[in-house]
């Protein structure tokens, strides 16, 4: 079967005035093109992925790149069999990723040193390199590049305090980082270098050109990358398959996602299809009772029925 559909993936960090009036302008435009995706825009520049037909994506790239503001734009396009998104948003922001500094990092003044593909393989390899995942703790538990430092944060902009606390780890040491398609680096290292990190570089493009170049094949890199759209994930190491989740519930090996059944909680989980359904997909005994539980809801579960499942997983904890 031919994928007749595409999913671009871009950034770009460049001045655009009246922000507010040109995300409303773009929806507008998306939506006549029949896109769906999720697009931010702020007065630093736009980062979105977006979802269409061959036709339509083309037309959209076309008329991006006829604008001055974003003719050097770098798309990544990745064939599906479908939309990647169920809708189209666009949304103005007042930063295109959160960090929330008081001194904010311009990154078309200060950035890392870019690194392509095979330099960042290379230089993935030398003893006195530190590798770091800038990306949230749920997307490295899926996958990441081997031997990376996962810093325990569950926001980017938790990233900058998770640093200074270990900065001991890093003095002295070369500095790489990475994320999925290259926009958080673009800050993230940027401000390694206010910081007064002397050498860091930062993988041009992200993980998902790291995947598609042909020399490097995606090595180092194990499990699945994680994606904001409905594929969830998309395969990075073209050598070799190595899953590195693990299921919430058993521990076992595992590469599958899905929202704890809690809205009060919503956490990621990665779990099999078998223990969702086992565990009425609440991440906590307190998730799985939740009187809004979504799984019970979406099931039609009566009171009796939770009552009796959850009762025999306790059971199961004594045994």
């Amino acid at each position: 079967m031919t994928n007749s559909y595409r999913v671009l993936l871009y950034y770009m960090y460049v001045h655009i005035s009246n922000y507010e009036e040109f995300a409303a302008k773009h929806l507008e435009f998306c939506k006549s093109l029949g896109l769906k995706g999720r697009i931010l825009v702020a007065e630093e520049g736009i980062n979105g992925t977006v979802s269409g037909t061959f036709e339509q994506t083309e037309q959209y790239m076309d008329a991006m790149k006829a604008d001055p503001r974003f003719a050097e734009m770098v798309f990544k396009i990745d064939e599906a069999d479908t939309h990647a998104f169920k809708k189209m948003h666009v949304r103005h922001r007042k930063e295109l990723v959160t960090l929330r500094l008081e001194d904010d990092v311009n990154p078309l003044q200060t950035t890392g040193k870019y690194l392509e593909p095979v330099a960042f393989f290379e230089a993935m390899q030398d003893p006195d390199t530190v590798v770091i995942d800038a990306r949230n703790d749920y997307e490295y538990d899926l996958g990441h590049f081997r031997g990376a430092i996962k810093p325990e944060i569950q926001n980017f902009r938790e990233l900058p305090d998770w640093i200074r606390e270990n900065k001991d780890v890093l003095e002295g040491k070369k500095i790489l980082t990475y994320c999925t398609g290259g926009i958080r680096c673009e800050k993230f290292s940027g401000w390694l270098v206010k910081e007064g990190f002397e050498d860091v570089s930062q993988l041009h493009g992200g993980i998902v050109t790291y995947g598609k170049d042909p020399e490097v094949q995606g090595k180092l890199w194990d499990g699945q990358c994680y994606v904001f759209d409905e594929r969830i994930s998309v395969p990075v190491n073209r050598t070799e398959h190595v899953i590195v989740g693990k299921d919430h519930f058993t521990g076992e090996p595992c590469e599958r996602y899905v929202n704890c059944a809690n809205p009060a909680c919503n956490k990621k989980i990665i779990t099999s299809e078998e223990n969702e359904h086992k565990y009425l997909r609440g991440c906590t005994h307190e998730c799985r009772v939740h009187p809004r539980n979504r799984y019970v809801a979406e099931h039609q579960l009566t009171e009796e029925q939770v009552a009796q499942r959850v009762s025999e997983l306790k059971n199961e904890v004594q045994v």
